[in-house]
């Protein structure tokens, strides 16, 4: 444990609640965002070609190559106003999540449990945790709710605990 500043780039799809973390690092530059941005497009692969805007913010490390990787797939570059977070509420949104939900509660001791608490996040947000603006379904569910209501009376619930019980996921129990 260094106290060492740590930055995370992050991507949220607007329609879907559906985050991805792009990486960490202590010392971010425009070069390491590009990279990042070329990480994902391979990571989305053709997927890609449903994404139509991407909003970002006007920081000096969002470079012409770090556009160019969008724009390659067609993809609009919108940049927010000045001091206007919530131009881009949605993304804002997330971060104040994950600092509410992991990042307060977790001591994070260096760049490689910071990536593995992340990671384990996103697996639990992406797949399970409900958004009120996708009608209570995970980003990754349809759009259509794959389960009616339980009812738990007659159900028995299993809890599964994530990033050391920081976190529960409760699912129906065989």
């Amino acid at each position: 444990m260094w106290l060492e500043r740590l930055y995370v780039l992050i991507f949220v799809e607007h329609h879907t609640r559906r985050l991805h973390i792009a990486g960490i690092t202590a010392h971010p530059t425009g070069v390491w965002i590009a990279q990042q941005a070329r990480n994902l497009a391979m990571d989305l692969g053709e997927r890609i070609d449903t994404l139509r805007i991407l909003l970002r913010d006007r920081d000096t490390k969002f470079t012409i190559g770090f556009d160019a990787v969008f724009q390659a797939g067609d993809i609009e570059i919108l940049k927010t106003p000045p001091a206007a977070p919530r131009a881009n509420a949605i993304c804002e949104r997330l971060i104040g999540t994950l600092r509410r939900e992991v990042l307060h509660r977790i001591l994070i001791i260096d760049a490689a449990h910071l990536r593995r608490s992340l990671a384990q996040y996103q697996t639990h947000y992406n797949g399970h945790r409900p958004h009120q603006g996708r009608g209570q379904r995970p980003p990754q569910a349809g759009e259509t709710p794959d389960e009616p209501t339980t009812d738990l009376c007659t159900r028995r619930i299993r809890r599964t605990s994530i990033l050391g019980g920081v976190i529960s996921e409760y699912h129906r129990a065989a």
